[in-house]
């Protein structure tokens, strides 16, 4: 579909247009046989035609800051909130195709979210730093670092809980979709990303249930089936280095992890350009697709931790 800037452009054109065909006796239907006009007028409908093109080629983004986020500091529980959640109700961030919750959640050492249920969400938590000890009404017990990624597929109905486990903080970003079913039997998953298979390269470590190399075995490699339309890439983008993302939504959304540190302020840290625009550590980016695909540079002195969504 055109955009409003190229509708414009071709109406312009169109005196343009009438007068080559009145001109040449032709037909205003295309195909134009171009090598019968002027190279002068060739020149401007080529020009006029790439005009289009770039325009159209071009993602538009739209930049989510950190210090925007919902924010809350319990003591025991430090998070952001992407989109509304919990006390923070925000109309203009809601969700985004079926993306509905992104939580950046630091919980303290002994402490966590007692046990309780969810229902109709595909949950899925991804360590940062730290450790994760999550319990299920399904019988999973287990104990998540860094490069772990479990996913419950919450369907009819589970009960869960998520605790930092040993002395130390637990750093992880909480993340729900919505489902493209309801009523599904509940399942729970588990996967792991070692920080060298993500360096300079984005990997697919969330996908449809029924995507090429997604597997429903509760303990496997590749990416963690999701029954719904999201994929998940992650990244740990060097200094200097940039990635190109092929995208296969309409939609997609970018976060940069807060790696540095917990930070309530404007961000900092780690920098990196997403189609152009400017992020740093905590900020996202809603991006509508256009390209095909996303260009990632790493701007800044530091890795720069990347979470790339691709919705539709």
């Amino acid at each position: 579909m055109f955009s409003k800037k190229s509708i414009l452009l071709l109406i312009s054109l169109l005196p343009l247009y009438i007068s080559l065909a009145i001109h040449w006796n032709s037909s205003l239907t295309p195909p134009f046989n171009l090598s019968h006009f002027p190279s002068t007028i060739r020149q401007q409908l080529a020009k006029s035609f790439s005009t289009i093109s770039t325009s159209e080629m071009a993602n538009k983004v739209v930049l989510r800051p950190t210090q925007e986020r919902g924010h809350a500091d319990h003591g025991w529980l430090k998070t952001f909130h992407t989109f509304s959640f919990a006390s923070y109700q925000d109309w203009h961030h809601e969700k985004f195709g079926s993306l509905r919750v992104i939580n950046e959640d630091r919980v303290a050492p002994k402490t966590g979210f007692g046990t309780h249920p969810h229902r109709e969400f595909e949950i899925f938590s991804y360590i940062v730093n730290g450790e994760l000890e999550h319990k299920d009404s399904m019988g999973n017990v287990e104990i998540l670092r860094r490069g772990d990624l479990q996913m419950t597929s919450a369907g009819t109905g589970i009960a869960h809980s998520e605790k930092a486990h040993g002395g130390k903080e637990v750093h992880f970003l909480q993340i729900w979709a919505l489902p493209s079913a309801s009523r599904l039997q509940p399942k729970y998953f588990t996967r792991h990303f070692s920080d060298k298979e993500k360096t300079d390269t984005f990997v697919r470590i969330v996908a449809p249930a029924t995507a090429d190399g997604v597997t429903e075995e509760r303990a496997a490699s590749g990416p963690a089936p999701v029954h719904s339309p999201v994929t998940v890439y992650a990244t740990l983008l060097s200094a200097g280095k940039s990635l190109a993302q092929e995208m296969k939504g309409t939609k997609g959304y970018a976060h940069v992890v807060m790696t540095s540190g917990y930070n309530e302020s404007a961000s900092q840290g780690a920098t990196v350009k997403i189609d152009g625009q400017t992020l740093k550590e905590g900020d996202g980016a809603y991006i509508h697709v256009e390209a095909g695909k996303v260009d990632v540079e790493n701007t800044g002195d530091r890795t720069a931790e990347i979470i790339l969504f691709d919705l539709e």
